[in-house]
C-alpha cells in the first residue's frame, strides 16, 4: 500500500537537508523573511529564487502557512463545520460512514475539504455553501448523470461531483458511487 501523505511529508522533511541544503526550520525562516503569505507565491519564490523542486517548495509552503493536516493548529474538520456550516456536519458523518463501510479508508483533512484515500485519493468532501456539501469522486470513464455531475470547475482532483443537502441524500446510489471510486483507488 502506498504511503499516506503525512508519511510522505515526514520522509521529505527527513531528507530535506540532503536534497535542498537546508532544514525545514531554515526554509521556514526564509519564507517568513520573504513576507509572502500566498501558497502559490511562496512556491514560486522557492523554486525561482532558491532552485527548489516543486515537491519540496509545496511542502515548505504548506508548513509555512499551516495549511496541511499535519501543521494545523486546530481541528480542520471542526473548523469546516462550524458557524453557519455547523448544520452540515451530519452529511459529512454520513459520507464518512459510507466510505468506511468499504474497508480501509484514510481520512485526510485539509483546510477547506477532507480527502478520502485508499492507496490514492478517491474522493473529497467539501462544505461548499451554508446549505450544501459537495462530494467529489474519482470515477474516470463514468458517464455523468443529472445527479452525478462532471466535476467541471468544482475541483480538478476529481472527475465527478454530487451535491448533498441532507444526510438522507447519502443514499444507495451515492454509497454505490463511493464504493466504485474506493475500488478504483
Amino acid at each position: 500500500m502506498a504511503k499516506s501523505p503525512e508519511a510522505m511529508a515526514e520522509t521529505m522533511i527527513a531528507n530535506m537537508q540532503d536534497k535542498t541544503g537546508k532544514t525545514l526550520p531554515q526554509w521556514l525562516a526564509i519564507v517568513k523573511k520573504s513576507k509572502l503569505d500566498k501558497h502559490g507565491l511562496i512556491v514560486k519564490h522557492l523554486k525561482t529564487d532558491h532552485g527548489m523542486t516543486h515537491g519540496f517548495a509545496n511542502l515548505v509552503a504548506h508548513k509555512a502557512l499551516k495549511s496541511d493536516a499535519g501543521s494545523a493548529d486546530t481541528d480542520l474538520v471542526a473548523a469546516q463545520y462550524s458557524g453557519p456550516k455547523a448544520d452540515l456536519k451530519p452529511i459529512y458523518n454520513a459520507i464518512i460512514k459510507a466510505a468506511e463501510a468499504c474497508g480501509g479508508v484514510e481520512i485526510a483533512p485539509k483546510k477547506a475539504y477532507v480527502s478520502l484515500r485508499r492507496s490514492k485519493q478517491f474522493a473529497i468532501v467539501q462544505p461548499s455553501t451554508r446549505t450544501r456539501v459537495d462530494l467529489g469522486l474519482n470515477l474516470k470513464g463514468e458517464a455523468p448523470t443529472e445527479r452525478l455531475e462532471a466535476s467541471g470547475s468544482f475541483n480538478a482532483m476529481v472527475s465527478h461531483r454530487v451535491r448533498l443537502e441532507k444526510p438522507a441524500d447519502v443514499d444507495k446510489a451515492v454509497k454505490g458511487w463511493i464504493r466504485k471510486a474506493w475500488q478504483g483507488a
